[in-house]
Formats: structure tokens, C-alpha cells, sequence
């Protein structure tokens, strides 16, 4: 079963799949929230592209594992989009996943302006390989 990840922003929204085995995930692209959350014809093709069977939507928590002050806005979002697009889906935590998708851009020599479009895919492609490893430990 393929996967996809959301990584639900206000302005963007970070996406990323895993292989059909549910093993390795990688990023996609970045599209923006408004199209998403619209079930614009940009995120309609990305969906046919990859053929996910579940979404697996961030859900921001507190360093104390509580949820963060964004999560009812993407809990309703992530419903909405699951909703729009009939796929099912779930939450992962993606606790520190931009910070650390920061961390690996600027260790690849991008600057801040530069890797602006590209740390909600990766965040969304890091919080996935968690999820599909704890997943495959059970």
C-alpha cells in the first residue's frame, strides 16, 4: 500500500510518499494550502500520480507530547482533505520534523530563502519514515 504525508501549513503544504512496501519515504513537491484544502486540480493529479491509500496528516505537539496549539486547525483540515479527496487518514506526530529538515538542508549548503519551498517536503518525507518504521516494529 502507497502512503502519502501532509504536512498541513497555513500557507504551504508539504508532501511526500512512501513505496508501495511501506518502507521508504521520500518528498514530493510543496503545494499551496489553498489548493489543497480546495482539492484544486494541482493536488487532483499529484493524488493520481502516487494512487495513495491513506494519508498520514503531521499533527504539531509540544516538546511534552501534548498537542500544540495548531493541532485543531489541522485536525479540521486534515478532515476536510480526507473528506474532499475519499481517502482515509490518520495523524503522526511530527514533532521537531521542520527544525530537522532545516538542519539537512543547511548541511547541504542551502540558506534560508533558498530552502523556504522545500522543508515542508522534506518535514512531511521524515515524520512519514517514522511513522513507517513504528509501523513496522508492531
Amino acid at each position: 500500500m502507497r502512503v502519502m504525508a501532509l504536512d498541513i501549513g497555513e500557507v504551504r503544504v508539504g508532501v511526500a510518499v512512501s513505496d508501495p512496501g511501506e518502507r521508504v519515504a521520500s518528498p514530493v513537491c510543496v503545494l499551496p494550502a489553498a489548493e489543497v484544502l480546495a482539492n484544486a486540480k494541482p493536488f487532483k493529479r499529484v493524488l493520481e500520480d502516487w494512487e495513495p491509500e491513506l494519508l498520514v496528516c503531521g499533527l504539531p505537539r509540544t516538546l511534552a507530547g501534548e498537542e500544540g496549539p495548531q493541532a485543531a486547525r489541522i485536525r479540521q483540515n486534515a478532515d476536510a482533505i480526507s473528506a474532499a479527496c475519499g481517502i482515509p487518514h490518520v495523524f503522526a506526530d511530527e514533532r521537531l520534523s521542520s527544525a530537522e529538515a532545516k538542519r539537512i538542508l543547511r548541511e547541504k549548503g542551502y540558506d534560508e530563502r533558498s530552502m523556504r519551498g522545500k522543508v515542508d517536503m522534506i518535514a512531511a518525507s521524515l515524520f512519514l519514515q517514522s511513522w513507517l518504521d513504528e509501523r513496522a516494529r508492531a
